[in-house]
């Protein structure tokens, strides 16, 4: 099980790096603006679902260099460490332009949508990437079994991001209007972002 202390770190910045400007949540609110709220709410559960995918990726492929070889388990702790320090970097020295572009309505259903969002979200080989490196380094070994922990953790970013991006969907049209006219708030969550990346990449680094 996770300890208190091991689900709300990893709660809080699943949180500060989900409400961050970025393709799905900029998608979820074109969808809201242009469809309404239950478009935009159903693409946003979606992309949502969509991470169960990568979770068990993560489970499975952790899992297995954990029984391969301890040697194993810290190179991909190394290399998911600088990945994490490069993401961190090119969000500290991005502009942060965040703009929400409405888009034409389309004969879209509801239930197409959150198809569309879960396929969009599970053949993304950045986010498969990001998995990859963001869940391991929440583990703690002595808590137990790994590969029930990284479950135990992606369910919590699933649930937390499918909050999240439906309650973008419900209030879409007021978002999206904030988030234009106010761009240095785009600005200010990806520095935010890009500090929890670079921290969490050197933490990785400098564990054992």
């Amino acid at each position: 099980m996770l300890s208190p202390e091991q689900f709300l770190g990893f709660l809080l910045a699943a949180t500060l790096i989900t409400i961050a400007p970025g393709p799905d949540n900029m998608m979820v609110l074109s969808i809201g603006i242009s469809k309404g709220r239950k478009p935009g709410i159903a693409f946003g559960l979606g992309c949502a679902l969509g991470c169960l995918s990568h979770t068990l990726l993560a489970v499975i492929g952790v899992s297995a260099v954990v029984a391969a070889s301890p040697e194993a388990f810290t190179a991909l702790r190394v290399a998911g460490g600088l990945y994490l320090i490069w993401l961190g970097y090119n969000a500290l020295r991005s502009s942060g332009v965040a703009s929400v572009e409405s888009r034409k309505a389309d004969p879209q259903s509801a239930l197409q949508l959150l198809l569309k969002g879960v396929v969009a979200n599970a053949i993304n080989p950045k986010v498969i990437l990001f998995f990859l490196s963001f869940l391991p380094q929440f583990v703690i070994p002595g808590n137990g079994n790994v590969g029930w922990q990284m479950a135990l953790l992606g369910l919590t970013f699933t649930v937390q991001a499918a909050v999240i991006f439906g309650l973008l969907g419900y209030f879409s049209g007021s978002v999206g209007q904030w988030l234009n006219t106010n761009p240095k708030l785009g600005v200010l969550l990806d520095r935010i972002t890009g500090a929890i990346f670079v921290g969490l990449g050197l933490r990785l680094l400098v564990s054992r």
